[in-house]
């Protein structure tokens, strides 16, 4: 029937309506959302996409010497940036960015992916250090490239060839594992940090605030003008208690050899000079250290990345002698204690020699200490037992950390009873304790315990905290130089003091154990040590005994009592004392030398440096490269070595 109307169904028009309704009201709600519930939200978005924060770097403080001398300065450097506030698809970009910038293209996606988690204002730092042509080629890929900027950088500048290395350390990116820890939690990946050394104990100290400028951009990513700029902070400078010129003789003294030197003020616990060999280059790591480079420097045999002066832990041989002396003494056995050496003794049933075969005849304190007889000290151990010899050694340092402000600095071993029952669950056998007399068996020290050790013996028993930085230049809030102070007296009596000064100053006479050492005019007093490595039977099986030559130890200082300075030197494989001590005497001699000539401050005088002999020579290329004699005028120290334009103070650096 053609001329009926159909009619809807009222139910069916009612629910379109409310349809209608429900999808208006939905839309007025967005509309709400977006102008009044979240507006602010909304347009900050919308200013973050025409506004570009780009971040000012701040230089890390320098490092001087004790007199206001640059140790480690800064240079100036851009790093290309990749920035990931624009919409682009920095993976597909990864080709030509990685040609322009002479990278390989799968770490330029797996360094993308990598910060894939991380706020998107954060830019990835993708290349320090970057090249002229390289940065030609971010100029003009402006366009294409949005993403790739730069930003101008301050790269550490340290000396060359591991000059103070082991002691200012080294900076490098901070790592995912580091960022995990409580100490970092702060910083933002691709930051520069300390990783050792006084990098990393004074990071706090040394690192500024990074500022940042905001910037207009288009819709290209294109820069179009300047909104405002937050400038940086710069790290706070860092004073050392080291002398530059002890440091040269120091490492002049190691030069072809391993081991390490300390020489310290037993007065105020100042580290002066400090030099560990083999070394390392810390510019390797002021960009980024390779991972071939990296492999290399873990898997030596030599560890030119331990700081021998306060990680090695070895025997320290006959320097023991010494707290050996001050324990007798002050148990009232040493100085009544006579020994005829025939070359050896029997103790528990069995025989241990003396080093000299034929022996010393009669030995009293005296001698045994000036011409270092085993024998006398075999029997005063015999006579003291191991938890006396303990007690005292530990008193003195010995088996503890000495507190020095640098990261990683091992304890040593002192047995006892107590310790051997704890560590292995065995009885301490008395046969044990000869060997301990004389500095062998399970004693382990670190040449800054013996100078601190044998420091506070020539104190007459007052024993301070080593330390390399000066704390009057630290912040006043910094914690870490409370103990700085700190000074404990050991009880030792005056004669035995008297006593046992008196016998390491023949130690250099003809009598002595070190006459070459003697230096004519200079009141030095020490002891010499040789440390096996490995027993004499055991050594005498193996061809190639050389590897397995004793370490020649020598701790001395100047003058004979509250001396100015001690120097504690660790000669590798060096098999006599006598060598360790020759090198010791250098460095007392310079420093005698230095005080002699009653210097001015480095403010108001100058002296000469031959750059070209404490670092290698470099070719016209190298940016910091040649040999030079420079004046050091007042209290800067233009670095004659410098790239034209570029003004640095700095002393003999290299990269």
């Amino acid at each position: 029937m053609f001329g009926r109307d159909e009619k809807v169904s009222p139910i069916r028009l009612s629910a379109v309506q409310y349809a209608i309704l429900a999808i208006f009201l939905l839309l007025a709600y967005g509309l709400w959302r977006l102008q009044v519930s979240q507006s602010d939200l909304y347009a900050s978005l919308a200013e973050k996409n025409r506004v570009r924060n780009v971040p000012i770097l701040a230089p890390r403080g320098k490092i001087l010497d004790r007199e206001g001398r640059t140790i480690v300065d800064n240079y100036p450097s851009f790093t290309a940036l990749l920035l990931r506030d624009s919409s682009r698809d920095l993976l597909a970009d990864a080709d030509l960015i990685a040609q322009g910038l002479h990278l390989n293209a799968k770490d330029v996606r797996d360094r993308i992916k990598k910060f894939t988690g991380t706020p998107q204002y954060q830019p990835i730092y993708l290349k320090d250090d970057i090249t002229p042509d390289e940065l030609a080629f971010i100029e003009a890929h402006k366009t294409e490239l949005p993403e790739l900027d730069t930003i101008m950088a301050h790269r550490r500048l340290y000396p060359r060839n591991g000059f103070l290395a082991h002691l200012v350390g080294y900076v490098g990116e901070v790592s995912e594992d580091m960022l995990n820890q409580a100490q970092w939690e702060f910083y933002n990946p691709g930051d520069v940090v300390g990783k050792s050394g006084v990098e990393l104990q004074y990071n706090q100290v040394l690192m500024g605030k990074n500022g940042s400028r905001q910037v207009l951009v288009n819709s290209h990513g294109k820069e179009v003008g300047l909104l405002g700029e937050k400038p940086a902070e710069p790290g706070k400078p860092l004073k050392l208690t080291i002398d530059i010129d002890l440091q040269i003789a120091a490492e002049e003294a190691l030069d072809g050899k391993n081991g390490a030197i300390v020489a310290m003020d037993p007065h105020t616990g100042e580290i002066l000079a400090m030099a560990s060999r083999p070394t390392f280059d810390p510019n390797d790591f002021a960009i980024r250290v390779s991972r071939d480079q990296w492999n290399k420097l873990v898997t030596d045999p030599d560890k030119p990345l331990l700081n021998k002066a306060i990680q090695a832990q070895l025997a320290p041989g006959s320097t023991f002698k010494i707290i050996m002396s001050v324990a007798g003494w002050q148990e009232g056995i040493a100085q009544t204690l006579d020994v005829h050496c025939s070359g050896g003794g029997v103790f528990y049933g069995r025989r241990f020699g003396c080093w000299v075969k034929g022996g010393h005849g009669e030995v009293d304190l005296t001698k045994a200490i000036y011409q270092s007889c085993d024998v006398f000290f075999y029997t005063l151990a015999e006579k003291l037992g191991i938890d006396r010899i303990a007690k005292y050694a530990t008193a003195l340092g010995l088996g503890q950390k000495t507190g020095i402000d640098l990261p990683n600095e091992v304890s040593g071993v002192m047995p006892s009873e107590e310790w051997k029952i704890r560590n292995f669950k065995q009885k301490w056998f008395a046969g044990e304790t000869i060997s301990v007399g004389i500095g062998q068996g399970a004693v382990a020290t670190t040449p800054i315990q013996m100078a601190r050790a044998i420091g506070a013996i020539s104190m007459g028993g007052r024993m301070v905290v080593p330390h390399v930085v000066n704390p009057t230049g630290l912040p006043s809030n910094y914690q870490e130089i409370t103990h700085y102070t700190e000074v404990k007296n050991i009880p030792i009596d005056p004669n035995g003091w008297n006593t046992i000064t008196d016998a390491m100053g023949r130690v250099l006479l003809p009598e002595g154990t070190a006459p070459s050492a003697h230096i004519p005019g200079i009141d030095i007093a020490g002891k010499t040590g040789s440390a096996q490595i490995v027993s004499l039977a055991v050594r005498a099986k193996h061809s190639n005994s050389e590897a397995l030559a004793q370490n020649g130890w020598f701790v001395g200082f100047t003058p004979r009592r509250n001396p100015d300075i001690v120097v504690c030197v660790l000669f590798e494989g060096g098999e006599h004392g006598r060598l360790a001590a020759r090198l010791a005497t250098q460095v007392i001699k310079a420093y005698v030398d230095k005080q002699r000539r009653q210097p001015t401050k480095v403010a108001e005088s100058s002296q000469k440096v031959d750059v070209g002999a404490l670092w290698n020579e470099a070719g016209d290329e190298d940016l910091h490269g040649g040999r030079v004699s420079l004046e050091i005028p007042k209290q800067r120290l233009p670095l004659a070595t410098a790239a034209p334009g570029v003004e640095e103070q700095a002393l003999g650096f290299g990269r």
